[in-house]
């Protein structure tokens, strides 16, 4: 089967070129479709080596159908490296304004917990590409400076530049290890908890103070999902 977009954006199957990954029953709209499958592809092929047909291909519709919903490859991988920062960042002035003095260990732990949640739920772990070249060029500028501000709240919260970056790259371990293993959906808690618990050591926090302020940490976060529509990545 070929495929033709649908009024409500849904990717309607119809006679012709059998489809490449068939998604009748999950539930995507078009351009998710096509996301998910430019993610896969980045992760298989890297991102040179991925064209604009073999996503359309993967999808199940015509290259000229996918231009009606996306720009382009430089469109698709910058939405997939702002969604590896976005959803943690929504909630950083949350936390810088809730982590103020003292509490400020425990909203770096809740920074972490969230940051890796949203490592952990970025399609086809897209982090992979932070060090290609291509995603070095100008043209994805934004994602940098989004994961800079990202960076910031870590080097705040943490007290001092080392200290903040180092988090940061405590954080971004999950990048590695979903490269070498995926982790169950069983483990993902208590990753999220050991790299978080893991921040607050590199900070110089007092062994005694440590489960303190990661039990803080965790009503932020708590609070956090309880306020508004936002809901911290799982």
């Amino acid at each position: 089967m070929d495929a033709v977009s649908a009024p409500d954006g849904k990717v309607t199957p119809r006679v012709g070129r059998p489809r490449a990954n068939p998604r009748d029953d999950d539930g995507l709209d078009a351009r998710e479709q096509i996301l998910d499958a430019a993610a896969a592809l980045f992760a298989e092929h890297g991102y040179a080596g991925t064209s604009t047909r073999a996503i359309a291909e993967r999808v199940g519709i015509r290259q000229a159908s996918l231009y009606y919903h996306v720009a382009g490859k430089d469109d698709l991988l910058l939405e997939l490296l702002e969604r590896s920062v976005r959803p943690s960042l929504d909630f950083v002035a949350d936390l810088l304004r809730l982590g103020a003095g003292e509490r400020r260990y425990a909203a770096l732990h809740a920074l972490a917990v969230i940051d890796v949640g949203t490592l952990l739920a970025t399609p086809h772990n897209i982090g992979t590409l932070y060090l290609t070249h291509e995603v070095q060029q100008p043209r994805f500028e934004p994602f940098h400076r989004h994961r800079a501000e990202l960076r910031s709240a870590y080097v705040e919260l943490a007290g001092s530049e080392f200290a903040g970056s180092c988090c940061l790259q405590l954080v971004e371990m999950v990048i590695g290890l979903r490269r070498d293993r995926e982790p169950a959906p069983a483990e993902s808690a208590g990753l999220r908890e050991e790299i978080a618990t893991a921040c607050l050591r590199v900070v110089g926090l007092a062994p005694g103070r440590v489960a303190a302020a990661a039990r803080e940490g965790a009503r932020l976060v708590e609070q956090l999902a309880g306020e508004g529509s936002r809901t911290p990545p799982a």
